[in-house]
């Protein structure tokens, strides 16, 4: 990529890692740019990163306001096609919710694979942290989250990763919505990219 391109890319919140990278290895791992990291264990496909970005100031006054605020990852691979639109091979979605406990002075992330509507939880694995850096460093990482099977894949060819990370401004409180709105401070997105040649171990 060319380097004021690159600076650009970084500046809107944006990274495009768009070398080619060739095979799965033989213990069944594909290790990409800015720790990304594939297994496939089995049929299944795993990926692991502990992704860079920065929390919006904004984002961080509402929580330590005691705002409750939703974080999406998604994960999708894509067979670029010239002739008709890409083409979704996998794709993952991860919900997390991080609100700070006033009473305890305690951190509390929520992560499940479906959205949290209404007021309950569902299954999702909560955890407790002692200050948000260290809840925001859970956040951020990725371990071995499951995105689909590799019998999805084709057993050779290029496709192309696409990690994504973006703040749901849909659970925010109504006033907050309003107030977010067009507002490029709360717009928190964060995307990687990633092209792979795949060959058959």
């Amino acid at each position: 990529m060319h380097v004021d391109s690159a600076r650009r890319a970084l500046l809107t919140g944006v990274l495009l890692a768009v070398c080619p990278f060739s095979g799965w290895a033989e213990d069944g791992v594909l290790r990409l740019p800015e720790g990304v990291l594939l297994q496939h264990e089995g049929d299944e496909i795993l990926l692991s990163s502990d992704l860079q970005w920065q929390l919006p100031p904004v984002v961080e006054q509402a929580l330590r306001k005691g705002v409750p605020v939703h974080f999406v990852a998604e994960a999708t691979v894509l067979r670029k096609r010239w002739y008709w639109s890409d083409q979704t091979l996998l794709a993952a979605t991860r919900y997390q919710r991080l609100s700070y406990q006033a009473l305890t002075r305690r951190w509390r992330l929520h992560t499940g694979s479906q959205p949290f509507d209404g007021l309950g939880l569902g299954t999702a694995l909560g955890s407790s942290y002692a200050d948000l850096d260290e809840a925001m460093a859970a956040l951020k990482r990725l371990v071995r989250w499951r995105i689909g099977t590799r019998s999805e894949l084709p057993e050779r060819g290029e496709v192309t990763l696409q990690l994504r990370f973006r703040v749901d401004l849909t659970h925010l409180p109504r006033p907050l919505q309003i107030g977010a709105l067009g507002r490029s401070d709360w717009n928190l997105l964060f995307q990687q990219e990633h092209v792979l040649q795949l060959e058959r171990l």
